[in-house]
């Protein structure tokens, strides 16, 4: 049965008052004003943005003012309609008051994510360019968004940190409960090794001499203004104090033989390339060494007493 609102319809109630809502000379009004405000910003974002790809070439400061351009007049307007429809400070207060019990419930995983953005705009613990490692999947941030940043990946099955080319997109909440790894932040240069393994009758004091001779030639030179610079506005930053830059070598005996492990300073894009060069020269060096020999897994077997040979033919009878 139809329902009834005292002596009408309810649907007729309801369709009046629709009606009348529409019609109202206020509510028109406000809906010219946010067609304008729109219209107006849309138009904004356009003349800015043109200008600044007429002044500026096509990078890293094209790609960051057209970011922080969609953020202003994202907040603009947002802060225009609730001040069209919404009235005085009164209103934005019970209406935010209202809204936030909802959402607050309802959109968890993405407040969560928003103040995971402030989080990352306000405090930088990366920025765009920054090479950063979370829940074990390390990249390139090549973008921050509202919701999520994005990484062109490194590694995975691509040996020594090179790039996939593929894109991994993160939630911001991320940045709150997983350990975020930076490995540009503050330092843009990180400490990698390369372990030499020779047999037990090489001579591992000339190995580990040539694995030294390796490292000077080809490793970074510390002493470089950008590396002293680097180490001097890290200090200045954080409680990092480098004493010790000069490549080293350490040696270990193992179960194959004498591992001389080579430890070397180096930028954190130029890993896979130093490696092939010290390895090149490694190699080439030991090649004209014949007392120097790479090991590799072996298994040795000893009996006491030593090893008896018999000829099958002296068991034979004649």
């Amino acid at each position: 049965p139809p329902q009834y609102f005292g002596d009408a319809p309810l649907a007729s109630v309801s369709m009046d008052f629709i009606t009348q809502w529409f019609t109202d000379g206020d509510t028109t009004g406000r809906v010219v004003l946010t067609v304008v405000l729109v219209g107006a910003l849309f138009v904004v974002r356009w003349l800015v943005l043109r200008a600044v790809h007429a002044r500026l070439e096509h990078g890293t400061a094209t790609f960051r003012t057209k970011k922080w351009v969609g953020y202003a007049v994202t907040v603009i307007g947002i802060l225009g309609l609730v001040r069209i429809w919404f009235g005085g400070s009164g209103g934005v207060t019970t209406y935010l008051g209202i809204l936030s019990a909802g959402v607050a419930i309802a959109l968890a995983s993405v407040l969560e994510n928003l103040a995971g953005w402030a989080f990352i705009v306000s405090r930088r613990p990366f920025r765009v360019g920054d090479r950063v490692e979370v829940q074990g999947r390390a990249g390139d941030v090549v973008d921050i968004r509202a919701f999520r940043f994005s990484m062109l990946e490194i590694g995975n099955w691509v040996a020594a940190d090179q790039s996939t080319g593929r894109l991994i997109h993160v939630p911001n909440g991320k940045v709150f409960s997983e350990q975020v790894t930076n490995y540009t932040e503050g330092f843009p240069y990180i400490w990698d090794e390369i372990g030499v393994m020779v047999t037990f009758e090489s001579d591992w004091k000339k190995a580990e001499r040539l694995v030294g001779e390796a490292l000077s030639a080809h490793a970074p030179d510390t002493s470089e203004p950008a590396i002293v610079n680097s180490i001097r506005e890290a200090g200045q930053q954080y409680l990092i104090r480098y004493r010790h830059l000069t490549p080293t070598t350490y040696v270990k005996a193992q179960d194959s033989g004498v591992t001389i492990s080579g430890r070397y300073l180096v930028g954190v894009r130029s890993r896979r390339s130093v490696s092939d060069a010290l390895w090149r020269a490694i190699l080439e060096a030991f090649a004209t060494e014949p007392d120097v020999d790479l090991a590799y897994p072996t298994t040795r077997t000893v009996l006491p007493g030593g090893v008896v040979i018999r000829s099958i033919r002296e068991e034979s009878p004649e």
